[in-house]
């Protein structure tokens, strides 16, 4: 039995169908717990271990190839996730945050060390260890409409602060720990990392955009030129003898601005969060030693509670030291506090590279059991931290979280938005283009688009994409022609019913996606209507379906529809709103539309959890029934304010007396790549009614 089982870790193809088993099963399990899913993923590599069934072996050349480029993975995440935009905006109090959140840890957990008897040099790297954050709790933020607040966008800010600081200092610190630190080697260590990433900052960033323009939509190649050049980077760090993972961070800065939000970053963050970054996970679970880590709980706990009662107190001084500053509330110190609680990416990283490097006489610069009480830090702060920003995180103050550039109120803000928003189609012929493919959807996609045409005195513009290769002489491409003529005959023959004008048009494309997309801004559309796809396959998880790649790359709101009647005969309207930004008051505009269009009636449905101050749940009703009147809403619009911790079953059930609901698409990314549960994927599992799923270009 023994030699079967040292045959399979020996095995690379049997370790990869073991970890591919692992990140496909436990993370759900974990969070069905309301536990992280990485912690599932740090149990399974202890399970597998040799500590347990010993079914991986931690130093395997496979296992620890798949970790490594996890952990460089990981961090390229961590520096591709910070919005460069929204840290501009508040870019000089987010680097005085930034360096009261590290400081104050640094010091710390300086303390800590040099109190338990560790040297100066580790004693740093444990401050460092602390002084860095994951935004775990940004999901939360964001689900709430509070990612506009000025507190929230110091702290994301900061993040860029920490993460290249602890990486400067954990660079040093190896320098030092290997016998290579003198006062000249320091400044020649610094002088050529500050070259290095200047060219990885400036000089990647340039030849991303150089070859993004040059390719096009080449999305596979953009692809793999964003693999090479974190990994470029990271060859390149440990040329100047600093660790990977700190050019992997830099890397991801660097080619920030060039991916944007579009496809190639969501396909860059699937890779990463589906695959590489759960290998990582698991490989720190294969390097958990059970009994040495239950002797560290057990007989170095004062050590354990130093560095994670440590880092609680220190962020929050660095908190309550901003709170004084800049004049911040009580709710925003408390939700900067647990924004900048969770210590994972580069914490964990970091951590991981400090415990394996050793000096020429094979002493390692962080031992076993601060190693050990990393992981314990892990765990405690990713559960508080997302914990605590729930609870503080709904006491923000409203009138910060309306998505505006400049300060200024809510009633100042719809003033601002509304006449944008009810003047934008009056110089232009309103054109709405309806992708045609399924002929069972297609009648309601028509009726659906003629009502809202006729509305607004436009016309429709029914588009089928003939998709083509290389060959225009391709039989394949002559039947497609064909049938996408008989579409389009059919598809002129029902508007004839609705007396609109009709342009319907064929285009040969080897892309339906763009095909859409580039017909839409040809056209010059002001909406696009698609039908609804339940496509959730392996290929539509990582490549994208066709709606996927039209949300990212329309020029125009898209409106995906599930008619379970003809839209003739949807009369009410429910249509739930978080907060209020511009995107919201967008899909208002879209409900106002075929409300009038079809003599119907709406509710914008409210749903505040039970921690809510009333005050504010009252000012934001207030904001809506400005809304209504000023929107001209009021004879045909009622507003409906609940209390409930559970949105989506709060609008499942009120579903249940209206036609049609509509909801605001946006995705959703964390850090890490770990999964959080989102309120419109549920809503969508279970409403029984039609739906509209609106969304905004890049939302």
């Amino acid at each position: 039995m023994e030699n079967l089982l040292s045959i399979l870790r020996s095995n690379p193809l049997v370790s990869f169908t073991i970890l591919l088993l692992v990140i496909l099963t436990l993370p759900p399990i974990f969070e069905r717990l309301r536990l992280p899913g990485l912690v599932g993923l740090l149990f399974a590599g202890v399970i597998l271990g040799k500590d347990g069934l010993y079914l991986l072996d931690a130093d395997s050349e496979s296992i620890d190839l798949l970790a490594e480029i996890g952990k460089i993975y990981l961090m390229f995440v961590a520096g591709l996730e910070i919005d460069l935009a929204e840290f501009r905006k508040t870019k000089d109090r987010s680097v005085v945050f930034g360096f009261l959140t590290f400081c104050f840890p640094l010091l710390m957990g300086t303390y800590v060390g040099l109190n338990f008897g560790f040297g100066l040099n580790s004693s740093i790297l444990i401050g460092s260890l602390l002084a860095s954050h994951t935004l775990l709790g940004f999901p939360i933020v964001q689900r709430l409409g509070m990612v506009k607040n000025e507190a929230v966008m110091v702290t994301i800010g900061a993040t860029i602060f920490t993460d290249i600081a602890a990486l400067l200092v954990l660079a040093i610190s190896v320098s030092i720990h290997r016998g290579n630190f003198s006062p000249v080697s320091l400044i020649i260590q610094l002088v050529a990392l500050g070259f290095y990433s200047i060219i990885v900052l400036f000089g990647f960033d340039w030849l991303g955009k150089e070859y993004f323009r040059r390719t096009g939509d080449e999305e596979s190649n953009q692809f793999l030129f964003v693999l090479l050049a974190v990994f470029l980077a990271s060859i390149g760090a440990q040329l100047i003898n600093v660790d990977k993972i700190v050019g992997a961070f830099l890397a991801g800065l660097a080619v920030n601005d060039v991916v944007g939000n579009g496809p190639v970053k969501e396909k860059i963050e699937f890779v990463g969060g589906t695959l590489f970054i759960p290998f990582f996970f698991v490989g720190m679970g294969l390097l958990l030693d059970i009994p040495a880590f239950i002797k560290t709980i057990r007989f170095e706990l004062p050590l354990v509670i130093g560095i994670v009662g440590g880092l609680i107190v220190a962020k929050f001084m660095a908190a309550i030291a901003v709170k004084f500053i800049y004049r911040y509330t009580w709710p925003e110190l408390f939700t900067m506090w647990s924004l900048s609680l969770p210590q994972v990416a580069a914490t964990l990283a970091a951590a991981l590279a400090a415990y394996q490097i050793q000096n020429v006489a094979g002493e390692r610069l962080i031992n076993e059991a601060v190693f050990n009480s990393v992981i314990v830090l892990m765990l405690i702060t990713s559960i508080l931290g997302p914990v605590l920003t729930a609870q503080f995180a709904t006491k923000l103050p409203l009138s910060k979280t309306i998505e505006n550039e400049a300060p200024g109120t809510i009633r100042s803000t719809l003033d601002e938005w509304l006449p944008q928003l009810k003047s934008e189609t009056k110089n232009d012929s309103f054109n709405i283009v309806i992708p045609i493919y399924n002929p069972h959807t297609q009648r309601d996609l028509i009726e659906m688009g003629a009502l809202l045409a006729k509305k607004e005195s436009g016309i429709i513009v029914p588009v089928s994409i003939a998709t083509a290769g290389v060959h225009m002489d391709d039989p394949q491409l002559d039947g497609n022609l064909k049938r996408s003529q008989m579409l389009l005959d059919r598809a002129r023959e029902i508007s004839q019913e609705f007396s609109v004008d009709t342009e319907p048009i064929i285009r040969i494309d080897d892309d339906i996606a763009y095909g859409i997309s580039r017909t839409a801004k040809e056209k010059n559309a002001h909406l696009i209507i698609m039908g609804w796809s339940r496509n959730t396959g392996l290929k539509a998880r990582l490549f994208g379906t066709v709606l996927d790649t039209v949300f990212w790359s329309s020029h125009c709101p898209v409106a995906v529809m599930r008619l379970l009647d003809n839209p003739t005969n949807l009369h009410r309207i429910l249509l739930p709103v978080k907060n209020l930004s511009k995107a919201t008051l967008e899909t208002i505009k879209f409900a106002k539309l075929f409300a009038d269009a079809n003599q119907g009636s709406i509710t914008l449905l409210h749903i505040s959890d039970r921690q809510t101050p009333s005050q504010q749940v009252t000012e934001f009703k207030t904001a809506l029934s400005n809304l209504v009147t000023d929107y001209e809403l009021s004879e045909k619009c009622k507003i409906k304010m609940i209390i409930h911790d559970a949105p989506a079953q709060v609008i499942i059930r009120a579903s249940h007396q209206f036609d049609l609901v509509i909801l605001r698409s946006f995705r959703r990314r964390t850090a890490g790549g770990l999964a959080v549960s989102d309120i419109t994927t549920e809503v969508l599992k279970k409403l029984s009614c039609s739906l509209v799923l609106f969304g905004q270009p890049h939302s």
